[in-house]
């Protein structure tokens, strides 16, 4: 833990935070994207050693039946999920550590995750209603894609607020 930062047991923000990075470690990027990068098409292929046969179906039904653009998998959506596993799934790994710890190094990748995060989610919601392939079903997908504008909101408040955001007193501000 870091010099004059709190234990974690006293930040349940950042509790919730860390939960929601390992979600996003274990189920999202490495399963639900994943199964976009190594399927290019959701209407012909064999289903690949990884993710499982249970997640590849449990994607294309959600997709077809509320989510067409996940099926489509338009360009600019595949270059999300690039950045979703190429990236964001590497700051999930340090950023469960950094927020168990309290490190604070861990503040300006913070701030560039969720302001990236924030972008193509909003890249991906004006798709859902105005684009190509808009839901059929925008209540749901866009509460199934809260999260995403929720915690990176939350994060970008936490960590912009304070050098160290794990002190005694940051969480007040």
């Amino acid at each position: 833990m870091q010099p004059n930062s709190l234990p974690l047991s006293k930040r349940p923000v950042d509790i919730a935070l860390i939960i929601f990075f390992i979600i996003n470690l274990f189920f999202i990027t490495y399963m639900v994207d994943l199964e976009q990068l190594v399927i290019p098409n959701a209407d012909h292929f064999q289903y690949p050693v990884w993710p499982p046969a249970r997640m590849v179906d449990l994607v294309h039904w959600y997709g077809r039946n509320f989510d067409p653009v996940l099926i489509a998998r338009p360009a600019w959506w595949r270059a999300s999920i690039w950045i979703d596993a190429l990236f964001f799934g590497p700051f999930y790994v340090f950023a469960i550590y950094a927020y168990a710890k309290g490190l604070k190094w861990i503040r300006f990748g913070s701030i560039i995750w969720a302001s990236v995060m924030l972008t193509n989610v909003t890249i991906i919601l004006f798709e859902e209603v105005r684009g190509e392939n808009a839901s059929p079903e925008l209540f749901r997908v866009f509460l199934a894609n809260a999260a995403w504008v929720i915690f990176p909101l939350i994060v970008l408040h936490r960590m912009w607020k304070s050098t160290n955001p794990f002190a005694a007193g940051a969480h007040d501000r």
